[in-house]
């Protein structure tokens, strides 16, 4: 060697990161699991939240009564209304069918004044703007507002309410 020639020091050679353990996450995901199947199973059993076989007993006397003190009730069928829509609202018709909940004792009286139910049940349809019609938000209030006018025709507490059975756009 001579004197001008220079050695460099080895450069050490990095050892590559030790690969990690899935131990801990295997470790994890068992206990997750037995975590999950010991809830259900606590919830099953009726030691948290209530539920298993403790929900299947008899009702109490008490609760047989309030369920029994149903107000009683006859339902009128309506005739269904077919409206049809304006070209532009991309829909021709919409048929509307409905039962009025009527108290037993006034069947009578409102079935004998059913054409004028149908009557206002029709011009408030055609009435409404096919936007409202195609909210499917809109329902709710759509009903309540057909209920209050039914009432208005049969006089207060004849028809306690209006069940809507068929609503199609087509």
């Amino acid at each position: 060697m001579s004197p001008h020639t220079h050695m460099t020091p080895p450069v050490p050679v990095e050892e590559a990161p030790a690969k990690k353990s899935k131990k801990p996450l295997i470790v994890g995901l068992v206990l997750a699991l037995a975590g999950a199947g010991g809830g259900f199973m606590a919830v099953q059993m009726g030691m948290i939240g209530g539920g298993g076989e403790a929900e299947a007993e008899e009702p109490t006397e008490e609760a047989a009564e309030e369920l029994q003190e149903l107000a009683p009730a006859s339902f009128l069928p309506l005739d269904t209304i077919v409206v049809n829509l304006p070209n532009t609202s991309g829909h021709g018709i919409l048929r509307f069918t409905a039962q009025l909940e009527v108290t037993p004792a006034h069947v009578a009286d409102v079935e004998a004044i059913k054409p004028r139910i149908i009557d206002v049940l029709n011009s408030y349809l055609r009435a409404v703007d096919v936007v409202d019609l195609e909210d499917p938000t809109a329902l709710v209030r759509l009903r309540s507002q057909m209920l209050r006018r039914v009432q208005v025709v049969a006089g207060e507490g004849r028809i306690t309410d209006l069940l809507i059975m068929e609503f199609v756009l087509n």
